[in-house]
């Protein structure tokens, strides 16, 4: 075991953590939010309504919580591949 393999670990589960509580929260009402004008858009179809044309301010708040969300998963996603790398380096 190298001091390379510790940083790399450490690291790796530093981005880990810090993307599973910054970015789960948003992903998480992210698809609460989906699930909800799912539901919406269901009950208006099931009513005979048609969609209203044009974005919503509920399609505006998902697109803006997907882009909160992504650097958080793309930093878990590094995460992951220290820890790997961590192992892999010899």
């Amino acid at each position: 075991m190298t001091p390379l393999n510790v940083v790399l670990w450490a690291g790796g589960v530093v981005l880990v953590a810090a993307a599973y509580l910054r970015g789960v929260p948003y992903w998480r009402r992210y698809r609460v939010l989906r699930a909800q004008q799912e539901n919406v858009r269901r009950y208006e179809s099931w009513r005979g309504r048609p969609p209203e044309p044009g974005r919503s301010s509920a399609d505006l708040m998902e697109e803006e919580l997907r882009r909160r969300a992504r650097p958080w998963i793309v930093a878990g996603i590094v995460g992951v591949v220290m820890i790997v790398a961590g192992f892999a380096v010899h």
